[in-house]
């Protein structure tokens, strides 16, 4: 009686990472839980992973979920015990020893051009195939055909690069035939590192930079703004981080306080300041023109305003005035102010290349529950902007209903508001209310819009 040849180390450590990958995964889709608390969670109780096996686990876990609208429909035949709940967020899962699981991760690692050899190869003998004849993700959009075009012929069914979004996603988020492609590749390529230079020149703090041996390239849309070369830098080394003079903020967010374009000693409300980011940056753009003039953020959040204190301690900034929502009272003066941004709490699907697993754990009502609650905001907020002063409307989603939708029904129900038209930060068109898609800057994706009072 034969017995199975021995396993070798390699396949052993393989099955060991899949095995922790599905638990995640499994974890991730049950508990509708983001991926990036999960993973920290996991990581803060198992320390026995060090730098390789963590990076090994990310990088896997996050392609796995840019690539799942591919994924969970490979055949099943080969698994007769495929997870295929009615629940439809674990559908196409396979259990965690089955050759579907396998194949899952051995075509993220070939997709993704994954390094360690040795557990790709572990992943693909478990898997139960002697090769996998899949291209990498290469540099065009393009690449995306000719990657369904290897799974067609090596695994039959069907596969389109739409289908690297869930099917509810398109009815709410519309993007013109020519764009698609650009757009669904856009959404699975890892996010830049994107900063910002905050109470100094760019140039200075790209001279700080080159000294702690940090390849930074400077961005030709905005004048602060700086991309990070590398992806993993621990920022609590770089010393243009660490004394305030670099704020992580994508560009797309930039983009907001660029349309907003505060003047010299005037007054501005970041009515959902959170962190802080924007609130930062209103004060960067201010100081640079001339002076700031005054400065209030607010939130319904105590830790976020307490977050937004430090960042601006650590920056040297000035007092931000902060003025919490305490109840349906506008918590400012108003009539007062020359300028509010609104930056409303949304579904984020502008984010979704920088948390590909809210694409899977969501569903439409991500979308559908927040509009009310964003008109409101904009409703209460516009309240304080004086006569002849700037309203504007932003989120981090790219659906209609979070966006032109409330702008439209906002201003049907205020005739005091008229649209303000500017450039298109990435396009330069001229436009008032404008959608900043990841296609066009390798930047999240955001929605804008600029308001007057008369």
């Amino acid at each position: 009686m034969s017995h199975p040849a021995p396993l070798s180390s390699a396949e052993r450590r393989a099955i060991s990472y899949a095995n922790t990958l599905h638990l995640l995964v499994s974890h991730i889709f049950k508990q509708r839980e983001g991926a990036d608390r999960v993973l920290a969670n996991y990581f803060r109780e198992h320390k026995k992973h060090g730098s390789k096996d963590r990076k090994l686990i990310r990088e896997t876990l996050f392609g796995l979920f840019r690539w799942w609208g591919w994924l969970k429909n490979l055949p099943a035949a080969d698994d007769a015990n495929a997870n295929i709940e009615d629940s439809g967020f674990s559908s196409g899962l396979g259990e965690a020893h089955s050759p579907r699981w396998f194949t899952q991760l051995s075509l993220v690692a070939a997709i993704e051009n994954h390094q360690w050899q040795d557990i790709r190869s572990g992943w693909l003998s478990q898997a139960n195939l002697s090769q996998l004849e899949i291209p990498a993700f290469g540099d065009t959009p393009e690449n995306l055909n000719i990657i369904c075009a290897a799974l067609i012929k090596q695994f039959g069914g069907e596969f389109a690069p739409p289908n690297l979004l869930p099917d509810w996603a398109w009815e709410h988020i519309s993007v013109a035939g020519s764009d698609k492609l650009a757009f669904v590749d856009a959404l699975c390529r890892r996010p830049p590192l994107w900063t910002r230079a905050q109470g100094t020149s760019r140039e200075q703090v790209l001279k700080q930079l080159e000294a702690d041996d940090i390849g930074a390239v400077p961005s030709k849309v905005f004048a602060d703004a700086i991309e990070l070369a590398s992806q993993s830098i621990n920022l609590d080394a770089v010393t243009a981080y660490t004394s305030g003079k670099l704020e992580v903020q994508d560009l797309a967010s930039q983009a907001i306080g660029e349309v907003a374009a505060p003047k010299a000693g005037e007054r501005w409300w970041d009515a959902c300041a959170g962190a802080g980011g924007k609130s930062l940056q209103l004060f960067s753009l201010m100081q640079k023109r001339g002076g700031v003039g005054e400065l209030v953020a607010s939130d319904i959040r105590p830790k976020a305003l307490e977050e937004l204190l430090r960042r601006a301690d650590k920056a040297g900034v000035a007092p931000i005035q902060l003025s919490p929502w305490r109840s349906d009272k506008l918590p400012v003066k108003a009539d007062y102010f020359d300028g509010v941004l609104v930056d409303a709490p949304c579904s984020c699907t502008g984010t979704w290349r920088r948390n590909p697993d809210m694409r899977w754990i969501d569903d439409a009502s991500a979308i559908l529950d927040k509009p009310a609650l964003q008109l409101d905001i904009l409703r209460r907020a516009s309240a304080a902007v004086r006569s002849g002063g700037v309203l504007v409307y932003a989120t981090c989603s790219l659906a209609r209903a979070e966006n032109e939708a409330v702008v439209e029904a906002f201003l049907a129900s205020d005739e005091d508001f008229e649209l303000d038209t500017t450039a298109h930060p990435f396009s330069g068109e001229h436009c008032a209310v404008m959608t900043l898609w990841p296609q066009q800057a390798n930047a999240d994706g955001m929605f804008v819009a600029r308001m007057r009072r008369r």
